[in-house]
């Protein structure tokens, strides 16, 4: 199980996902541009002393995570507001690459139709969107349950 964000655009989420991926041994993939440099205080400290524990893979763009996934075999997962299918009806494999979108503007449709499946957390009508922390810590947490338990 790996987590993908596609371009994070706000560093103190990053910084939590990867201390989430840290604290549940995933890793985690990084498709550039970020809207800031890891320097940055605030993703260091909402990802305090776990960015050290988790292993990060930075793609330099949208193609060479593509070219990288073509070797991998891995499905893609895209996690989307615009997406139909629940998160809770998916069936997860131990190999998946959990994709989530930018803050500001998700992904682009050629990111869409690149995924292999699109689901969605549904959420209360007229509310706009989870926080991208919660949303990865929600889906990964389900994926981990389904495909091997939680961390041990």
């Amino acid at each position: 199980m790996r987590v993908v964000l596609f371009q994070p655009d706000i560093p103190q989420n990053t910084g939590t996902i990867l201390r989430l991926c840290a604290c549940l041994s995933v890793e985690a993939h990084i498709v550039e541009p970020a809207g800031f440099p890891v320097s940055d205080r605030h993703f260091r400290r909402s990802g305090m002393d776990y960015l050290d524990q988790v292993s990060i893979v930075r793609h330099v763009s949208w193609s060479s995570f593509e070219a990288w996934r073509a070797g991998s075999g891995s499905r893609l997962v895209l996690f989307s507001t615009k997406a139909a299918k629940p998160y809770l009806d998916h069936i997860y494999r131990d190999d998946d690459l959990l994709l989530f979108g930018r803050e500001s503007a998700g992904v682009p449709d050629d990111v869409v139709n690149a995924a292999d499946e699109r689901l969605i957390i549904p959420i209360a009508p007229g509310m706009r969107s989870l926080n991208v922390a919660m949303t990865v810590a929600m889906a990964l947490g389900e994926a981990l349950r389904q495909t091997r338990g939680m961390a041990r």
